[in-house]
């Protein structure tokens, strides 16, 4: 068994040596992403997005902003709107918009209200009812116009489709640049890329707290892993965890009180539960080899891990008050190596990554059913992360030698890279919906 554990930390710290070894700068500290849409969904519902009036006094399009958001949820496209020409004041003319073969259209309007600020008006009405559905009046700043277009296009996307969308969301992840990395904080697109730590030495596993205003995360800055709560707000920072040996894998309780972590100083690598400002260290696994990588479930009663325990890394679930109330039970049999467990918002998927043939790949289970596929043919991918409506999963690859997040609807029919020119970019972590 020894041995087996042996291997696997073997393996494991490959997997650490990988990022460790990560190469490239940016040419720019504050360069953006950019984004290939590489995949959609064939049933595609025809929009018809117009220009908002007098958005020229802005300093952002937000009429690009929305139509982007929606071209990248792989449930729209734009139509041609020729030289048409529509207000947020009236009706439209139905039978000419269901002759240009859009079946919904959303008008806007900009309004300076003061120096610097906007009142950014929109309606959308849905073309084959002949009816308006309402709309939105937002009142922004001149930095927050992208918050404003994401937020409209969320609106557009519950209308017409009855779910919420994620476009108000946000995304942390990891940037390496030289010698240094970046945590950073952008926009669900990848865009408007905040920092909120910079360090010599690595950073990994950022995990969003429930309500969005923290991030865990693993530093190394002290020369071992240490996990730290970090509260984005205001840069405060909390060392979570600082015990013997490693500190890693941090992921938080659905309440937001407690995360599950993963500690080895009292030997193999365990998992462990800890109130969120740090006290109340308790044990949830005891076996006699590698249990790592919590997630709690969508009702946090139990928790999803990885262990070797049976030979090789596969996932498991316990009672989030652990295994030795009714033992832990074996979830993942038809892939020989399974590690990175994520559980959907839901609670009604698993992703992770299986290792086929030397080629990690990120896969996707039917917690009901059994049933699993790969929603990739990709080689190296790594870190899954749902987005908040359970619609999408992000995770970090490869493509032409450089690390890049990607983006995979659940179904595997819309897919989309996000890249820094000249940067590696991964550990990426989907943050919750915002209220």
């Amino acid at each position: 068994m020894l041995q087996v554990a042996k291997k696997y930390f073997s393996l494991m710290a490959s997997v650490f040596m990988v990022m460790l070894s990560m190469t490239g700068m940016s040419s720019s500290a504050l360069a953006q992403m950019n984004i290939q849409i590489t995949g959609v969904g064939q049933s595609l519902y025809p929009i018809a997005v117009m220009r908002f009036k007098d958005e020229g006094k802005l300093p952002t399009s937000v009429t690009d902003i929305v139509r982007q958001d929606l071209a990248r949820s792989g449930y729209f496209k734009n139509t041609e709107n020729g030289n048409a020409s529509e207000s947020d004041e009236g009706t439209p003319n139905y039978k000419s918009w269901a002759a240009r073969g859009a079946d919904a259209l959303a008008v806007g309007s900009v309004v300076q209200t003061s120096a610097g600020q906007f009142e950014i008006r929109y309606k959308l009405f849905d073309i084959r009812k002949s009816e308006s559905l309402g709309g939105l009046n937002i009142n922004s700043s001149a930095d927050n116009l992208r918050a404003a277009a994401h937020k409209i296009a969320d609106d557009i996307i519950l209308k017409l489709l009855g779910e919420r969308g994620i476009f108000s969301t946000r995304l942390s992840y990891v940037i390496k640049e030289g010698k240094r990395y970046r945590l950073v904080i952008s926009d669900a697109d990848g865009q408007n890329i905040r920092n909120a730590m910079n360090s010599g030495e690595p950073i990994i596993s950022p995990s969003w707290s429930p309500d969005g205003k923290k991030v865990a995360y693993v530093s190394f800055e002290d020369r071992k892993p240490v996990i730290y709560v970090h509260e984005l707000a205001t840069g405060r920072r909390i060392p979570l965890s600082n015990q013997k040996g490693n500190n890693s894998a941090p992921a938080w309780s659905p309440d937001g009180k407690k995360l599950a972590i993963s500690l080895s100083k009292d030997g193999n690598t365990q998992i462990y539960s800890i109130n969120a400002d740090g006290t109340g260290l308790h044990r949830l696994t005891r076996g006699y080899t590698i249990d790592t990588e919590p997630q709690y479930s969508a009702d946090g009663r139990t928790i999803y891990f990885t262990s070797d325990r049976g030979g090789n890394p596969q996932i498991y679930r316990m009672s989030a008050e652990g295994e030795q109330l009714e033992g832990a039970k074996r979830i993942t049999y038809k892939q020989g190596f399974v590690t990175s467990p994520r559980i959907s918002p839901d609670g009604k998927y698993l992703a992770y990554i299986a290792n086929i043939g030397g080629a990690f790949r990120l896969y996707i289970l039917n917690l009901a059913t059994g049933d699993s596929q790969a929603l990739t043919d990709g080689t190296s991918d790594e870190s899954p992360s749902f987005a908040a409506n359970g619609r999408y999963v992000l995770y970090s690859t490869k493509v032409g030698g450089k690390r890049v997040l990607a983006a995979v609807s659940v179904d595997g029919n819309s897919k989309q890279v996000l890249s820094i020119p000249g940067s590696d970019v991964r550990q990426p972590s989907w943050g919750p919906f915002m209220d």
